[in-house]
């Protein structure tokens, strides 16, 4: 599995990956969900320059010009609830892609990782280039088994994993259980998970500051 870091080269993300890590800015439930949206406008650019192109002869009003457009859309899939402002940056830019959601949570409160998995509305994958979009990967535990899940509609050529924040444990365990060929994108690889398996620095849980606290 490829890594590819954005935020080791200076750009605007840094400066927006800067606001939604701060807690004195992420009291403005909007303004976070728009940077979110942004972010995943980014990634999503940077990605569609690995995808694959064709020619298309394309008639201006002045004369006929030859232009690469992408040979096929790729598949969108992200994680309910805290993916969506994230997945929302994608779906912008990939704009006639079908699209797939999973409901993955961890189950908090058992001393160990355990991933509660009850919810999948995908299209055949079979043979697609997909793209995973899910802000924070944590243990990998919870991506390994959207992955598996998502198998069940069909094998992907390539999977595209769409972190804005990961910790060097997911990633590890995501390289050491993914059989899939696959680049993992992320904005910042960060120190580590602390004792609760949160990302530390990180920024908090995305979906409560998307949109509020659940119980």
């Amino acid at each position: 599995m490829e890594l590819i870091n954005l935020g080791t080269t200076r750009s605007i993300a840094n400066h927006l990956l800067a606001e939604v890590r701060d807690k004195f800015r992420q009291t403005d439930r909007q303004r976070f969900r728009k940077n979110m949206e942004r972010l995943g406008e980014m990634m999503a650019y940077e990605i569609s320059r690995t995808l694959p192109y064709t020619t298309r002869q394309v008639e201006t009003p002045l004369k006929s010009v030859f232009v690469p457009v992408l040979a096929q859309q790729p598949v969108l899939i992200t994680v309910l609830r805290a993916g969506i402002p994230y997945f929302q940056g994608f779906q912008n830019f990939f704009d006639q892609a079908d699209c797939g959601f999973i409901g993955a949570y961890r189950k908090e409160g058992t001393g160990e990782i355990k991933i509660n998995f009850d919810y999948l509305a995908t299209p055949s994958l079979h043979g697609q280039i997909v793209i995973l979009i899910d802000p924070m990967l944590a243990t990998g535990k919870s991506f390994i088994r959207s992955v598996q899940e998502l198998e069940r509609h069909g094998v992907p050529n390539h999977l595209h994993v769409a972190s804005l924040i990961a910790a060097p444990e997911g990633i590890q365990y995501i390289r050491e259980n993914l059989k899939l060929p696959a680049t993992l994108w992320t904005f910042s690889v960060d120190e580590k998970l602390d004792e609760r398996f949160y990302i530390v620095p990180g920024l908090g849980d995305s979906g409560d500051l998307s949109y509020g606290e659940k119980l």
